[in-house]
């Protein structure tokens, strides 16, 4: 499966985004997709992340109440919408998809085996 992340740009702290991953090459069904971001000169940390058919969702503690994952099975894609940007959620965005995830790895990068090229979120404080 190829994913496609965008929706990245600009925006002023305060302001919302909202992420999108497309998936190509088989339905996503199955999986799980996770969101992660890399900020500058910091390691690749997870985010969020919905397990597609039972529409569950997870996240960081630094994004609950603000990040929202959802998903819409028709268009093979999955949102990440994000409000109350904050000058610390610059960062590259990516997407990643696993088949298999159990919970207790869910925020693990290994544990996800289809990756997108990320997209730059830059908050403007």
């Amino acid at each position: 499966v190829q994913l496609q992340a965008f929706g990245g740009g600009l925006v002023q702290a305060g302001g919302s985004l909202r992420l999108s991953c497309v998936a190509s090459g088989r339905t996503f069904d199955s999986y799980t997709v996770g969101w992660f971001r890399q900020a500058p000169g910091k390691e690749r940390d997870f985010v969020a992340a919905i397990k597609f058919r039972s529409r569950h969702t997870y996240s960081v503690e630094s994004v609950k109440g603000r990040f929202t994952a959802t998903r819409d099975n028709a268009k093979n894609a999955v949102y990440l919408q994000m409000n109350s940007l904050r000058p610390d959620d610059t960062a590259v965005y990516y997407c990643a998809a696993s088949s298999s995830v159990i919970q207790s790895a869910i925020a693990s990068q290994t544990a996800y085996g289809y990756w997108g090229q990320g997209t730059l979120v830059t908050v403007s404080s």
